[in-house]
């Protein structure tokens, strides 16, 4: 195993550290997002996660605590409205927890060298997974329960213009090479022909989404309204609603505003060409190119808490002009969530995607504020439930 990727799970550790110290005392307990479980959950999962996947299945270690091993193992995807019923005094105390986390840890560093290199890349992208979806949870917390972070919230009073850019026909190169890492349902790679098609420059903003708001539809789950002004509920504090900002977004609303708009939600392959393609017919790794994603490409791999501007990061555009197609929020796309041809579940983690193959998730593309930067590679694909509201999910429109 590289030490690259030794240092980078360090790295990954040292983030979900830093986000539960965000807390202030006795909030573990509570369940911000009433269709997950309680934050003392997380605190144990992403060592048993590690404990289970490294330890117990790879390398045949015996447990020194299996009813850890067991409590902590799975998150759970109810339907909303649809919440656990589980009480504080179920779960086991703080310290109790950390105990346990501490020694995994230990003896987790002192065998990881041994373990199958997929194993740990897939133990170091699941921690960074959860250090965006903790911030979804931790989003939902009273302001006072959190202790704050610094928010930079200027934002632009000039609204960008309403640009559609035309996508000429051609080829989008779904999933990742053969011999590459990835999750499963990013397997097997392959091609697909996209008609010629046109897409909005920037992703929906607030100030657009008011519009719409204005004329009877429910407002998103992070906006609220106070003396006839609208707000958004940032990370760490509210302000007024930015309208250049990205509306963020439920698939379901995604979906009824594009109708609304007389246009469609792009599919997952015209996200691709869009993103990916460019005029000569060559695809690139990024929007911008092939070179390794940095600040001034978007608004991703935890540079903010909240998103930005939708005309900030020029330098971040694709080959035909479209904006932060990576970066400042997911991008919700039409195309059901399911296995691509040839897919096989990893058999380490059977059910990671394949649970998820009901015809009840759509495919997100792209990648948000929280999101770190291995996920921006071409390949990944996210999923939610189209009526999932916490998600930092964005969209554009595409006229076919």
């Amino acid at each position: 195993m590289s030490r690259g990727l030794l240092r980078q799970i360090e790295s990954a550790r040292a983030r979900t550290d830093e986000l539960f110290r965000f807390l202030r005392p006795g909030v573990l307990y509570s369940r911000p997002i009433p269709e997950r479980h309680r934050l003392i959950f997380y605190l144990g999962h992403l060592e048993a996660f590690d404990w289970n996947q490294i330890c117990r299945q790879a390398l045949d270690i015996p447990s020194f605590h299996p009813e850890f091993d067991h409590l902590f193992e799975f998150g759970i995807d109810p339907p909303v409205g649809k919440a656990p019923q589980d009480q504080p005094s179920d779960w086991p105390s703080e310290g109790e927890i950390q105990d346990y986390n501490q020694r995994t840890r230990a003896i987790v560093d002192q065998v990881l060298e041994q373990a199958p290199e997929q194993i740990a890349h897939v133990a170091l992208e699941h921690r960074l997974m959860h250090a965006e979806t903790l911030a979804y949870l931790f989003h939902n917390l009273p302001y006072d329960q959190k202790i704050p972070a610094h928010v930079d919230s200027i934002h632009s009073t000039l609204a960008p213009p309403a640009k559609m850019i035309e996508i000429p026909m051609g080829r989008a190169t779904l999933g990742q090479a053969s011999g590459e890492f990835g999750w499963d349902n990013e397997f097997d790679q392959h091609q697909v022909n996209v008609p010629g098609f046109a897409i909005s420059k920037y992703k929906v903003t607030n100030g657009e989404y008011l519009d719409f708001v204005r004329a009877g539809a429910k407002a998103p789950h992070f906006w609220f309204e106070r003396d006839s002004e609208w707000f958004y509920k940032g990370m760490f504090a509210e302000i007024p609603l930015p309208a250049n900002a990205p509306v963020y977004v439920t698939y379901a609303e995604a979906s009824a505003y594009a109708r609304w708009a007389g246009k469609a939600v792009p599919t997952e392959a015209q996200f691709h060409r869009a993103a990916f393609g460019t005029p000569s017919g060559d695809e690139r790794n990024y929007p911008w190119g092939d070179s390794a994603p940095d600040i001034t490409h978007g608004n991703f791999d935890f540079h903010s808490w909240d998103p930005i501007d939708v005309t900030r990061n020029p330098a971040g555009d694709s080959a035909f002009g479209v904006s932060q197609m990576v970066g400042n929020g997911w991008e919700w796309t039409s195309t059901l969530f399911g296995g691509f041809p040839g897919f096989e579940p990893l058999p380490f983690y059977a059910g990671y995607s394949k649970n998820f193959f009901d015809e009840e998730h759509y495919v997100l593309k792209g990648g948000s504020p929280r999101t770190a930067s291995c996920f921006l590679r071409r390949s990944f694909r996210n999923w939610f439930r189209p009526d999932y509201p916490y998600v930092y999910a964005s969209f554009r429109l595409v006229e076919n």
